[in-house]
């Protein structure tokens, strides 16, 4: 089984450490332009060798786990180059622009869109973690237009790793998403940016902050050059869900205003429901 990873930081250095778990056999290239990554994935026994496109045809299975402007990119290239039972994975945060990039492509059939929903704020190869999927839900969009013998190797996969599989189409998907991931970063960042301007002396931060700044502000650890092309790529839904967070921000601002903290319980004692859909969840 040859699998090619093409980008080697938190995702896809998780998913080698869990193929190779899982599939011993497997022998691990890895393309990627920072050298420095492929040294420390190398050092870190994620992969076997450094490679480049000209191999990809003899690959099984090719993830592509690069920013999402990357992948736009880089995917038609990669199909250019893999076999006719070839596999190609990507594990982008957004979809639509995605597929769109490759509707036409004559591989197209050899690509199954994916979005796993997992990870953690650290980036580089040192960040990959074995069982990072276990139990996590990986989205995968327009599978029929994936062949169908490949199909059952990406499941087959994503068995093996724990995953749970949804299907949705592109446009539900970068909908969904900007609620649940793209709102939640943009929030994060921006609470620690008021937090960083408004307290000149950082060591009253460090000395004030609770657990529930800190998980709050966690995903500002997460790295921009990530980020900021899946907000461009999302950027209508993006807008929306902001627009929606900041009349609700500035509802509960008036409330305040108002001298409304009856109101102000209501609006946190009916929010407490969430509880009840992430347990679900979980």
């Amino acid at each position: 089984m040859n699998v090619f990873v093409i980008g080697i930081g938190l995702i896809g250095g998780s998913l080698a450490r869990d193929i190779r778990k899982h599939y011993p056999e497997a022998r691990i290239f890895c393309i990627d332009l920072n050298p420095d990554h492929l040294q420390e994935a190398l050092d870190l026994g994620l992969i076997d060798e450094a490679s480049d496109y000209e191999r990809l045809s003899g690959a099984d299975l090719a993830i592509l786990t690069i920013p999402v402007d990357a992948m736009v990119k880089e995917l038609p290239l990669v199909l250019d180059q893999v076999g006719e039972e070839t596999l190609v994975l990507d594990a982008g945060s957004t979809k639509a622009e995605i597929c769109q990039h490759v509707a036409d492509h004559p591989k197209r059939r050899n690509y199954l869109s994916c979005h796993p929903i997992a990870g953690t704020e650290f980036s580089g190869p040192a960040a990959a973690l074995e069982g990072l999927f276990d139990g996590k839900t990986n989205i995968i969009c327009e599978v029929e237009k994936t062949a169908f013998k490949l199909q059952e190797y990406g499941l087959e996969v994503f068995g093996k790793l724990g995953m749970r599989i949804r299907y949705m189409n592109p446009e539900a998907h970068d909908k969904h998403i900007a609620y649940v991931s793209h709102l939640s970063h943009i929030s994060s960042f921006m609470l620690g940016k008021t937090v960083i301007e408004k307290e000149k002396n950082e060591r009253d931060i460090f000395d004030m902050a609770g657990s529930g700044f800190a998980s709050t502000v966690r995903l500002a650890k997460s790295s921009p050059e990530m980020w900021t092309p899946i907000f461009k790529q999302n950027k209508t839904n993006v807008i929306e869900t902001l627009e929606e967070y900041i009349n609700n921000l500035n509802h509960f601002k008036e409330l305040m205003k108002q001298d409304d903290f009856e109101a102000i319980f209501n609006e946190m004692k009916n929010t407490n429901y969430i509880k009840d859909i992430l347990n679900g969840i979980a």
